[in-house]
């Protein structure tokens, strides 16, 4: 689905490796992200991954898009 183009960008501009990505996406994949809890838990673990804080506000606002199917199709145009 993605080359390694791409996890070259995500890695040059995150840090995180091809393999913790696919851990994550793997992980993601095996999930019910339209449960709240589950979302909030691979939010704190993305954040904790790149070293980012998540306000209260921005977390409400990604599981709200989230929810509401509001995300990017192409993520990979993101990076």
């Amino acid at each position: 689905m993605f080359g390694d183009n791409f996890f070259k960008r995500v890695e040059n501009k995150t840090n995180i490796d091809k393999n913790t990505i696919m851990s994550l996406a793997q992980k993601i994949q095996n999930s019910n992200m339209k449960d709240e809890k589950t979302l909030r838990e691979v939010i704190k673990e993305i954040s904790t991954m790149t070293g980012k804080e998540v306000t209260k506000e921005k977390e409400d606002k990604i599981i709200n898009a989230i929810m509401k199917d509001n995300v990017p199709k192409n993520i990979d145009k993101m990076f």
